[in-house]
């Protein structure tokens, strides 16, 4: 009788050796697909998120130029509108066209007023131009502005 349990115990023994076996060669098969795909990645992939990340900072750079010339566009659009309510407060909100014509109808506040001066040559300020901070694409089949 103990020869039979002996002969029980062993195959039980073997099937557990089998099973752990099988294990072992699912866990290697795993370990070398594992090394497979950290090849690729370190050989193939890397390479590609480090150009990505190379042409990224480079995008970066022009939104920050875009922004600082936004920044800069909107301090002139501020200065010329300065500009221009001052010049309606000295001239007059109306065009001397639309004060003669109404002078010429009778409204009362046109007639007695006395006529401005005549204004000075006005002279632009010196502003940006936006061919300096954008140059044309080398693709575009028309001449820059001069």
């Amino acid at each position: 009788m103990q020869a039979g349990v002996v002969s029980w115990q062993a195959r039980q023994v073997e099937a557990a050796m089998e099973g752990l076996f099988l294990m072992l060669e699912e866990f290697c098969s795993l370990v070398d697909m594992i090394r497979s795909d950290t090849s690729q990645i370190l050989e193939e992939n890397l390479p590609l998120l480090k150009a990505k990340a190379v042409e990224i900072r480079g995008v970066y750079a022009r939104v920050d130029r875009l922004e600082a010339f936004v920044k800069m566009v909107g301090r002139h659009a501020a200065f010329l509108e300065a500009l221009v309510v001052q010049a309606e407060q000295e001239h007059g909100a109306f065009p001397q066209v639309l004060q003669r014509w109404l002078r010429s109808v009778g409204v009362p506040s046109f007639q007695n007023r006395p006529s401005a001066p005549a204004p000075a040559g006005y002279q632009l300020p010196a502003l940006y131009r936006t061919e300096d901070f954008f140059p044309g694409d080398p693709r575009d089949p028309r001449p820059p502005a001069p």
